[in-house]
């Protein structure tokens, strides 16, 4: 029987241990450049430590909602959302505010990037078609 070792509350993004030290299980994904776990949902990190007869003895990490939640999209999942508010962010400085995603300019075409008018592409209620990335990954893919 799995015992429960640490609960502490973690939210999306926050790494909760190395790959080499802990296995992800639900509510937690490995990021491929770094080996490090991250939670992918507001929750409780529970550390579970491993069956005594498990070949692999490294203690499992899982995060769980405090309350019932959908499908949680894993790194690289399709997701197709409506937008609810659209904020217009006109300076490099970040806001005060929490939002769910961000679509930046270059998101939108991969050329004549300057000619994209954000406020004419997007308006509450637009359907879109998008794969997720977790903000710690995003960099990995824009310096290629």
């Amino acid at each position: 029987m799995e015992q429960v070792v640490v609960v502490v509350v973690v939210t999306p993004g926050e790494v909760v241990g190395k790959a080499t030290q802990v296995r992800a299980r639900r509510g937690a994904y490995v990021a491929p450049h770094n080996n490090l776990v991250y939670a992918s949902l507001t929750g409780l990190r529970r550390t579970l430590s491993p069956p005594p007869n498990s070949p692999d003895q490294r203690p499992t990490v899982e995060v769980t909602g405090h309350k019932a939640h959908g499908a949680v999209p894993q790194p690289g999942s399709l997701v197709i959302a409506r937008l609810i508010s659209c904020v217009s962010v006109l300076t490099p400085k970040s806001v005060r505010e929490k939002f769910t995603g961000i679509i930046r300019q270059q998101d939108v075409r991969a050329t004549e990037i300057d000619k994209v008018d954000m406020h004419l592409s997007y308006r509450p209620g637009d359907v879109v078609k998008l794969l997720w990335y977790p903000f710690c990954l995003i960099g990995l893919f824009t310096d290629m």
